[in-house]
């Protein structure tokens, strides 16, 4: 409860404190620090009371009974001193401070002083000269520390020296262009001989090794007797002119006018056997050449003893004086059908 002194209330401490009248500013930090500097807020005052309707006069010192003895009133608590009404000191509430930068000069300073210590120490590394207190300056040869000879590097060249070995350097370039030009060119050349070497390989294996003599004939007479006496070939009519063909790969005996041929042609193949031509109009080789299978050797006739435009084909095996034998079967086991 709370007592009245002078006319006021007084709050006993168990109340919490008044608040502040409408408008006024609240309270701050340096408002509670003055006011817990001027009273303690732990230590209760004690303020007498005077009976009313009684005065005191001036110069005694009564001294109140105990039913007048005034109650300890606490002072006020504010900030982080405050109470709540439970007792328990209220939680501080303020703004943080904002950390600031502290500056160091000190510490840059020293920092100065000792680059500039260190830098005055690296400039100045000559070592003393001697009694005569002159001082040496030792010269550092990079090229030394990289181990290159600097007396190769010491002397440059001038502009003629520089001027021949651009020319020599242009020259050596063009004589490897060159050279490799051949060289690019030799190995097409190669390679156009091998393709033509492969080319001519492969038609080889291709061209066939036996033909008939002529094509689109027709057999008119065959190998044996005939009007009293031995026929030694077959007769093959076809249209004049007709392209005659050598029947394997051979050498030319001999081309020209033969007895009851007219005009004859004799070929020698690789075994020895020699195969006869006769009757053609024109002869298109000559002793001593070299034919294939396939090659055109005359042109169809009617000479010497002959009844009609024809070829007469013998096969003489073992030479030129050799056994005559049938061409057809000798044609047939080689693979012609005639």
């Amino acid at each position: 409860m709370t007592l009245l002194h002078h006319d006021r209330r007084v709050d006993d401490g168990r109340g919490t404190a008044p608040a502040a009248p409408a408008g006024s500013p609240a309270p701050t930090r340096a408002t509670a620090r003055s006011r817990a500097g001027r009273v303690d807020a732990t230590t209760p005052s004690r303020v007498p009371e005077q009976r009313q309707g009684t005065a005191q006069p001036e110069g005694t010192t009564d001294r109140p009974d105990a039913a007048e003895r005034t109650r300890p009133v606490p002072f006020p608590r504010t900030g982080a001193e405050a109470l709540d009404a439970a007792g328990t000191p209220r939680p501080r509430r303020g703004r943080h401070r904002v950390p600031t930068v502290r500056r160091r000069p000190a510490f840059y300073l020293a920092a100065g002083l000792v680059g500039a210590v260190s830098l005055g120490a690296l400039i100045d590394t000559a070592p003393s000269a001697g009694a005569e207190g002159t001082t040496a300056t030792e010269t550092v040869s990079v090229a030394e520390q990289l181990g290159i000879d600097a007396s190769a590097t010491a002397t440059l060249p001038s502009d003629t020296d520089s001027t021949r070995l651009l020319q020599d350097m242009v020259a050596s370039r063009n004589a490897r262009d060159a050279e490799s030009t051949a060289a690019a060119t030799a190995q097409a050349q190669a390679d156009f001989l091998v393709a033509a070497a492969a080319a001519e390989a492969a038609a080889e294996a291709a061209r066939p090794k036996v033909v008939a003599p002529i094509q689109g004939a027709r057999l008119t007479s065959g190998f044996g007797g005939r009007w009293g006496t031995v026929h030694t070939g077959i007769d093959l009519a076809a249209p004049m002119r007709t392209p005659e063909y050598s029947v394997m790969d051979g050498v030319v005996l001999e081309a020209g006018p033969a007895s009851g041929y007219g005009l004859a042609v004799y070929i020698q193949h690789d075994d020895g056997t020699v195969t006869v031509y006769g009757h053609m109009d024109e002869i298109l080789v000559q002793p001593g050449q070299v034919v294939r299978a396939g090659d055109t050797i005359a042109l169809l006739g009617n000479r010497g003893q002959s009844t009609g435009p024809h070829l007469h084909f013998e096969v003489h095996l073992g030479g030129l004086d050799g056994t005559k034998v049938d061409p057809l079967p000798w044609l047939r086991e080689r693979g012609v059908q005639i």
